[in-house]
């Protein structure tokens, strides 16, 4: 028998349960609990960036054995209370004149420890905006002009952050290259395919991408960058340090949440709730735009002909899409985007859709995502709006206030990158 909680009865409902699951399943507590290392003969120093910086930092200090102190930095508003860690707060997705405080304290923080220290760096998604530390003869403001050129750009994230580490003093393991103390970073991966260095530009965790590979994404994407930054791309001053640097012989990384961990603890209680699931990709880049019309395609071949999956089901992935702004943009992010581009493609099929960030926002408004289904278009329509138009505008935000479908959380603690889930009956 069907409840009023059914997933048929109440899917927006299901949909939101299976978000918080997610979320839930990313909680930094459980990962550390882990991998925690033992106590140093020396001094403990936290260090963290990102938009779950500060719950991380909590989930720390609840666990550890012993002194610490230390500083991590989050986005306005994320913060939570601390205990012996200092939680300073800057801008993002935009950097500000409070992140350059920030990376300098971080800096500040490592640099005198020694051998029989530690530095534990917790290291999560909205890291890079957050620590702007431009190099000799670039000022914030180049910085902010790089930041917003690769975010208009439609690149990848794991392409804009090649960039931003070879144009940083901090980013692309050069924190931890400063301190002469064993590091041990605990990451909330919100990179598709979870690679370490890419999360917030690596501050701890070097790779082996060079300056010249950032030149050809310049290229690749014609990004338009202040003179001067092309110049420090040009110059051997730019090279960050590798993998095999003897300074990073002692150092460790653990990936303790990630997309894929999350997309399956959701996949799991739909089972539980009595519905199959399945999960396409934990890490999917593109267009939002195009990203959409793959789900779409495939939700009219699971209503029209029952493959590649029987109904009812539940479609989830996650990664990170971009956006490419052409025009004058008016107000959404990368999921509310998909979630416009995919009412397009569901008009008039039994399904219901939930794309949503897991850090609880989407870009930079206050709203985690969107919800859509078969009627969305039909409705936008008789409220006078063109949805093409508003697509076009990447003006999506409207579209779901006007609507009341947008979904808000507020800053959820954790960042994963995107969740999505349709539910095709």
């Amino acid at each position: 028998m069907q409840t009023a909680s059914s997933p048929f009865v109440a899917p927006r409902t299901f949909l939101e349960t299976l978000f918080r699951t997610a979320v839930k399943a990313a909680d930094p507590s459980y990962g550390l609990r882990q991998h925690l290392p033992r106590p140093p003969k020396g001094r403990t120093v936290v260090v963290g960036a990102g938009k779950g910086a500060a719950q991380m930092a909590a989930a720390l200090e609840s666990l550890w054995q012993g002194p610490l102190s230390g500083v991590v930095v989050t986005r306005y508003g994320y913060g939570c209370p601390l205990g012996a860690i200092t939680l300073l707060e800057a801008g993002h997705p935009v950097p500000d004149e409070a992140g350059l405080h920030a990376a300098a304290c971080l800096k500040a923080a490592v640099a005198p420890l020694g051998e029989d220290d530690l530095v534990i760096a917790l290291i999560c998604g909205g890291g890079s905006a957050l620590l702007p530390a431009p190099p000799e003869g670039m000022t914030l403001a180049d910085e902010i002009a790089v930041n917003e050129a690769l975010l208009a750009s439609g690149a990848p994230i794991s392409a804009m952050n090649v960039v931003r580490k070879h144009l940083s003093t901090i980013k692309g393991g050069r924190l931890a290259a400063l301190t002469k103390a064993p590091v041990v970073t605990f990451i909330l991966s919100d990179i598709p395919g979870d690679n370490p260095a890419h999360v917030a530009s690596g501050p701890t965790v070097p790779d082996h991408s060079t300056r010249q590979q950032a030149l050809e994404i310049v290229k690749t994407y014609d990004l338009d960058l202040p003179q001067v930054a092309l110049d420090h791309l040009a110059s051997p001053a730019a090279d960050a340090p590798l993998p095999d640097a003897p300074v990073f012989y002692t150092h460790r990384h653990h990936v303790i949440a990630s997309a894929g961990l999350s997309l399956t603890a959701a996949a799991e209680a739909a089972r539980a709730a009595g519905v199959e699931a399945v999960i396409l990709s934990d890490s999917i880049e593109g267009e939002a735009r195009d990203i959409a019309r793959m789900h779409g395609a495939i939700a009219r071949e699971i209503v029209l002909r029952d493959r590649p999956f029987r109904r009812p089901v539940l479609v989830l992935s996650g990664g990170e899409t971009t956006v490419t702004i052409r025009q004058a943009a008016g107000r959404g992010g990368r999921n509310s985007e998909f979630a416009l581009a995919l009412a397009l493609d569901i008009a008039g099929l039994p399904v219901t859709a939930l794309a949503a960030d897991t850090d609880g926002i989407d870009g930079s408004q206050d709203n985690a995502g969107a919800f859509v289904d078969g009627e969305t278009l039909a409705r936008l329509r008789s409220t006078g709006l063109d949805p093409r138009a508003i697509l076009k505008a990447h003006d999506s935000y409207a579209a779901f206030d006007a609507l009341g479908d947008l979904f808000v959380t507020g800053p959820t603690g954790t960042n994963v990158n995107d969740f999505r889930a349709l539910l095709i009956v």
